[in-house]
């Protein structure tokens, strides 16, 4: 199976990276993909340009093999369209069971994302839970797709939803950028090379 964890990672930090690292495990995916969304359709311009975030998600993974970044929705132009992203890389690997994996918050909107029924066409949606979220009531739509075991994911290439718990890291890029704003120390929260980056490129600096 097939990882696909897209984002704007603006910046990229630990909350992201802890996520994946644990669904890949879990999982036990031939490849987890990191995408950063070039422009992203559900929120404001990011405030760092797409090769900046880019830069630094390379810069974060660097030491994990497991982890690997994709560039392709910063070769199309227009908004990032998650839809479109997965029927590229259903050409790409046609024989790969694709998992696409989203956060609580991004699932509760998810029937807001541009052709959303067809997202189940190219792919399994998982939904990485924290203990306490809040996700019901869930739409009989999406009951309906409902799994519980594994085995239902790997014997299908596309169509189930299936519920993950992860490490909950109360971390947010939102955060992180305002820290840096108001000239305090972001340490800790995301991966000091991707910190000595902004630094050097002077990224966050005015809201």
């Amino acid at each position: 199976m097939l990882g696909v964890f897209g984002g704007t990672f603006d910046p990229v930090h630990y909350g992201h990276l802890r996520s994946a690292l644990e669904v890949n495990e879990f999982f036990a995916l031939s490849k987890l993909l990191l995408i950063p969304s070039a422009q992203p359709p559900h929120r404001v311009e990011p405030a760092a340009s797409a090769t900046e975030r880019l830069q630094m998600l390379e810069l974060a993974v660097r030491d994990h093999p497991e982890l690997t970044v994709d560039a392709r929705e910063l070769d199309h132009n227009g908004p990032s369209y998650m839809v479109n992203t997965l029927a590229t890389l259903r050409l790409d690997y046609p024989q790969e069971t694709l998992l696409l994996f989203i956060g609580c918050d991004a699932f509760k909107h998810l029937t807001s994302w541009h052709q959303w029924q067809r997202l189940f066409d190219f792919a399994h949606i998982v939904v990485m839970t924290r203990p306490g979220a809040v996700i019901e009531p869930i739409p009989d739509f999406f009951k309906l797709r409902c799994c519980q075991q594994l085995t239902e994911l790997a014997s299908t290439r596309a169509g189930k939803l299936y519920f993950q718990h992860v490490t909950p890291l109360d971390i947010s890029a939102t955060a992180i950028r305002q820290i840096i704003t108001n000239q305090q120390n972001p340490g800790f929260l995301l991966p000091d090379m991707v910190l000595a980056y902004i630094k050097q490129h002077q990224l966050y600096l005015r809201h």
